[in-house]
């Protein structure tokens, strides 16, 4: 099976990491890709959010299987047109990716489908936007409604920041989302899923925050760990249950049936689980750590998922312990990063490129804010946050900054439910 992945991030060079160890994949191909992906595929420098370009790329290939990684692609319909031209693809039509790519539309989906969430309103027009934002409060959520790349959302209890941000998405054109606060340690769940069938992946963690104690502005994603060891198996069957499946049979009902990873990001509190946010896509970086503890073939498994024959694909089979990522960021991120400085220790084992490229030289430079993904593994998560630092450790970029603490409320049995 040749396989072309679409995307250049973290992500993406999980993906294919997972791929190469399936069996049925012969020949990976990657578009743009980066600087580590080259050891693992064809890197081609195409414009992923043209159909035309990507479609010309998957007939050059002659592409068995494309798994699109981005949300944009997915919003912009990309999938759509592969579907068209008579390629097997991973990821959803752009009405199914309006899950993530309109939060207005998430919400209407949730109503319909009898799903927990935030109490939200959609400010459209800046003469409304300060009686809307005293109808919530004392702490304000305040979302861009569309893609921001995981950075559009401000958690605050400052009136002043929450009306600030407001009035930056509003003067962009972008209308805004208001949502009441969901207290509780946040869940990640991603489920494969093809139409009415789901098949839940295990749980992780994000940390969003780009300091240590979930200190600073939010970010795409400092680092996750997986298994949860906080988490009991029947809230994971129970966010299933009552969440992934009724919303993918809504998107049915409404005639834009959902194919690929639908994610779910979830509040787990006191009445259960209630929905944060869904995207229409693999998370970063969550699935750096989740993939990390994948047995089954994981081409089978995408495979399955774009050729509607889910419903077939034996149980997902996962290694015992805990997988542990750490992001590694450039200079300045979550703001405009630093970028350009030679990376040395890039190379090494459990070290996954994100923002790299190779300057003039021919050396691994940094290119984006979130830089590299570190994962470690091991018998429990005390010894995959161990070895994820260790790794890290041998990594030298001028400016570069991450968190200490990814997993560590979770091993000191600080979060419950």
């Amino acid at each position: 099976m040749r396989v072309l992945v679409i995307g250049s991030g973290g992500r993406e060079h999980a993906l294919l990491i997972g791929l190469a160890k399936d069996s049925s994949v012969t020949d990976l191909h990657v578009a743009p890709g980066n600087a580590g992906t080259t050891a693992l595929a064809t890197n081609h420098d195409v414009d992923v959010a043209s159909s035309d370009s990507v479609v010309a790329l998957a007939r050059k290939v002659d592409a068995d299987l494309v798994v699109i990684g981005p949300e944009v692609p997915l919003v912009l319909g990309v999938a759509d047109a592969l579907r068209e031209a008579g390629f097997a693809t991973f990821g959803p039509g752009a009405q199914a990716a309006q899950i993530e790519g309109s939060k207005a539309f998430a919400k209407d989906v949730m109503a319909a489908a009898g799903v927990a969430t935030a109490h939200s309103e959609v400010v459209d027009n800046p003469a409304h936007l300060d009686a809307a934002l005293d109808r919530f409060g004392p702490t304000w959520v305040v979302k861009d409604d569309g893609l921001a790349a995981g950075k559009g959302v401000v958690v605050t209890t400052d009136r002043a920041a929450a009306r600030d941000h407001a009035a930056e998405c509003l003067e962009s054109g972008h209308p805004v989302l208001l949502e009441s606060f969901l207290d509780g340690p946040e869940v990640s769940l991603f489920s494969l899923v093809d139409g009415e069938t789901v098949v839940p992946l295990i749980p992780a963690q994000d940390h969003k925050r780009v300091g240590d104690n979930d200190s600073g502005p939010n970010t795409g994603g400092m680092g996750a760990y997986t298994p949860l060891p906080w988490l009991p198996d029947d809230v994971t069957r129970q966010i299933v249950d009552d969440v992934v499946k009724p919303v993918a049979a809504e998107l049915v009902r409404r005639g834009a049936p959902f194919s690929g990873l639908l994610y779910a990001g979830l509040a787990i509190g006191k009445d259960g689980p209630s929905v944060v946010e869904f995207n229409c896509r693999f998370g970063d970086p969550e699935t750096q750590a989740v993939l990390a503890l994948l047995k089954s073939p994981l081409g089978q498994a995408l495979n399955a998922t774009a050729t509607g024959t889910l419903d077939a694909l034996p149980p997902l089979e996962w290694a015992d312990g805990a997988a542990v990522t750490v992001v590694l960021a450039a200079e300045n991120y979550p703001g405009k990063p630093r970028t350009g400085d030679v990376i040395t220790g890039s190379d090494a084992e459990g070290v996954l490129h994100a923002g790299t490229a190779r300057n003039a030289d021919g050396a691994v430079v940094s290119s984006g804010g979130r830089v590299l993904a570190v994962v470690g593994t091991g018998a429990d998560l005390a010894e995959a946050r161990a070895q994820a630092y260790e790794r890290l450790a041998g990594i030298k970029l001028p400016g570069s900054h991450f968190r200490t603490d990814i997993g560590r409320n979770a091993l000191e049995g600080k979060i419950s439910i």
